[in-house]
């Protein structure tokens, strides 16, 4: 079958590496893609936002599998426009409706879900400009740190934690009144904060069966130790030592097995991956947020560990058969690292030549943000971040070693990578 993936990043690379693997994959296409698909398939130089494009590149290349990567197309509704075009209405596609995706598309729409079907979350309140000073009543009531959060997509940076009163007010008056995160901040959500460790959990559902994909940890902060700004994500491990078989079944119980019910119940069909961005607190977890597709740079230690045939569980994903595949899983660990752009996630340089790809061994070379420069054919940066390089090993310590051996022989100006991923594990 020919399959189109939607997106450019880690994630999309990943998706396409194990797709291309598949008997049952005669074409695959990616828009726009990176440097680095381009060798796994065909590049087509589409916005994911524009889904007249999308539909001219489905009919022309004979598409009959979309694979959405990013949540920006799923919030906005690739899925709708396929349902509501005749063209397009019985192409198989795997990413949520509009109304599933804003589980992801809004904080506020998602904590009222919790809530009502009885999902463990912290305590909340949502403020906007009508509302602003019981806002600044509602953190006096807190204690610290204080937990905000844009409504709307950010692209992983609107949420800010701050142990000081007036700082939060300010922050909460710069979001709301001078838009900080743009109109993703017009409403925000303060929530209690919940002291724990973090992980990440995946399923592939077709709205009424589930498959559990491997779990993963990674690490926001671009500083050594979690410390400094948030990041789209500078490494990640998989499996996460602390998920235990007892507190992975309480996951399932408290957790996914209620969200999909509550999908079921208020009638939203989802077809798609759901992340759920968990905390473990004492030996209970809590939902902190949900997404509307993988994780990134999850996916690039979630994907390796996957023995199946992909294209198998996103076909029966789409066409609701999910309950008829069962999963299997490597039982090594995988460590992502990623190099990044020298000034990421502030400003930072593009177009940087990238030397010591072909020196790399034992490992797998995820693109991230890269081009290929038409005129020399080297491959450039093109984003903060740039590459994920993910390793396996019996041990997480093999897995880290090796991928670290391995961030070393690639250069570019301004690298920059966290040399402490697990460090908290």
């Amino acid at each position: 079958m020919n399959i189109l993936i939607l997106g450019s990043g880690g994630r999309e690379y990943a998706l396409s590496w194990k797709i291309v693997q598949s008997p049952k994959t005669d074409k695959l296409f990616i828009a726009p893609g990176n440097a680095g698909t381009g060798n796994l398939g065909t590049n087509l130089p589409i916005d994911t936002s524009e889904f007249s494009f999308i539909k001219q590149a489905v009919v022309e290349n004979e598409i009959d599998l979309v694979v959405v990567g990013p949540e920006v197309p799923l919030v906005e509704g690739i899925h709708d426009y396929f349902l509501e075009d005749k063209y397009l209405k019985n192409i198989k596609i795997v990413g949520p409706v509009k109304a599933g995706a804003m589980l992801e598309g809004s904080k506020d729409f998602a904590k009222q879900f919790m809530i009502r079907h009885n999902i463990p979350t912290a305590a909340y309140r949502s403020f906007n400009s009508e509302n602003l000073q019981e806002g600044f009543e509602f953190l006096e009531s807190l204690n610290a740190p204080y937990v905000l959060k844009a409504d709307g997509l950010a692209a992983g940076k609107g949420v800010v934690i701050l142990n000081d009163l007036d700082e939060a007010k300010a922050e909460l008056k710069s979001m709301i009144e001078e838009a900080k995160f743009g109109d993703a901040s017009a409403k925000v959500v303060i929530e209690e904060f919940l002291s724990g460790i973090e992980l990440s959990v995946f399923v592939l559902t077709d709205g009424d069966s589930y498959i559990l994909l491997p779990e993963a940890k990674d690490y926001k902060r671009i500083g050594e130790g979690d410390t400094g700004l948030n990041t789209g994500g500078m490494g990640s491990i998989s499996p996460v030592p602390f998920a235990t078989r007892e507190f992975m079944e309480k996951v399932e119980n408290k957790i996914i097995k209620p969200t999909i019910d509550g999908l079921k119940k208020d009638n939203i069909p989802y077809q798609g991956f759901i992340f759920f961005g968990l905390i473990k607190v004492n030996d209970e977890p809590y939902v902190i947020e949900y997404n509307c597709r993988m994780g990134d740079p999850e996916t690039e230690s979630v994907i390796p560990r996957i023995k199946n045939d992909l294209v198998d569980l996103l076909v029966a994903t789409a066409d609701g058969t999910l309950n008829e595949q069962t999963i299997s899983i490597d039982e090594q660990y995988a460590a992502t690292v990623m190099l990044v752009s020298g000034g990421y996630p502030g400003s930072y340089e593009k177009g940087k030549v990238i030397s010591g790809l072909e020196n790399v061994n034992n490992c797998i070379l995820f693109h991230a943000g890269t081009s290929t420069d038409v005129e020399s054919n080297s491959v450039k940066t093109s984003g903060g971040r740039v590459l994920a390089v993910t390793a396996m090993g019996a041990t997480m310590t093999e897995a880290l070693s090796t991928a670290y051996q391995n961030a070393e022989l690639i250069q570019f100006e301004g690298k920059n990578f966290r040399s402490d991923i697990g460090f908290d594990l």
